[in-house]
């Protein structure tokens, strides 16, 4: 089913808007602003419909319960967002979880990232795999899968913690996930099928463990000028510390920042997603379609 932005909005119905511009202030990415407006005519349906997936989910576990006998175990909701690099996934998934945890019957939300899960620069400089760094087979594929099948079991686990300062894992760090009734992961290899290692997949995959997968879609285009638009005001900011990866970025001038900013779209962002991420859009249950200023434009909502 396809919904323009005005009949989405009117799919909000009552949902109470449980955020303030100062919240906002706090959860959105560098380039990317996000107003009430938009939160109203897009999240808020979306949070309304998530809550009555959830709430179906638990009640579904707890007649299973009943039927078997067993004691209440309660398992976490799983949603999963997939994208390009500056699309603005992480500026959604921080959104989405504050408007969720604002429902009565799933107050605890964690949000993940995958790029804990990246291998560690060691390791890709190893394998030759450093350009290739976000590619399917620059992540530790089967940690992954792993910590997806703790938490859908009710366990806790841990994520690596990534640094995009260091861009690198950081040793002996770690995000303890466990006991949410949501939780939400969000990367650039959410809906793959593949690990990208010689053409063999793994037996399961991340997204056999998702109970609803969004993906966050636009012309490629306008994630190229986000994304170049991105790393000037970081060779601006976050370049100049030099304890930074990229701190060599940070004398550049500003036709050198464009120059370099839009080679490694070219030859690394761009084409993952072309060759990885694109590929996957048909596999979300839902895909927000966004337009040259960030707004979404079009919802597609796959109903079986």
């Amino acid at each position: 089913m396809e919904f323009d932005r005005a009949e989405w909005a009117r799919l909000r119905a009552n949902t109470p808007l449980t955020l303030s511009e100062s919240d906002l202030a706090e959860l959105q990415g560098l380039n990317e602003r996000v107003s009430l407006s938009e939160v109203e005519a897009i999240y808020l349906p979306l949070s309304r419909l998530l809550n009555l997936h959830v709430s179906a989910t638990q009640a579904l576990h707890r007649a299973t319960d009943t039927f078997l006998g067993t004691r209440p175990n309660p398992l976490p909701y799983v949603i999963g967002i997939a994208g390009s690099v500056a699309v603005g996934k992480s500026t959604f998934a921080r959104v989405l979880r504050a408007l969720l945890a604002h429902w009565p019957d799933h107050p605890h939300v964690d949000l993940v990232t995958t790029d804990g899960f990246l291998l560690p620069n060691a390791a890709l400089e190893s394998r030759g795999l450093m350009s290739r760094k976000g590619f399917p087979e620059s992540y530790d594929v089967r940690k992954l899968v792993q910590f997806m099948q703790d938490i859908k079991a009710g366990e806790t686990s841990r994520v690596p913690v990534y640094s995009h300062q260091s861009y690198d894992i950081i040793p002996d760090e770690f995000q303890e996930v466990g006991h949410a009734d949501i939780v939400i992961v969000e990367g650039l290899n959410m809906l793959q099928t593949g690990d990208g290692a010689a053409g063999k997949s793994p037996r399961v995959f991340v997204s056999d463990f998702f109970d609803f997968s969004i993906y966050i879609d636009a012309d490629e285009a306008d994630i190229e000028r986000w994304y170049v638009d991105r790393f000037q005001m970081l060779r601006e900011t976050v370049f100049q510390d030099p304890r930074s990866y990229f701190h060599r970025y940070a004398s550049l001038t500003g036709a050198q920042a464009l120059d370099t900013a839009r080679g490694i779209w070219r030859e690394i962002n761009g084409l993952n997603l072309r060759e990885n991420i694109l590929p996957t859009r048909e596999r979300a249950r839902l895909v927000l379609e966004k337009g040259p200023d960030h707004s979404v434009r079009r919802v597609r909502l796959r109903t079986l």
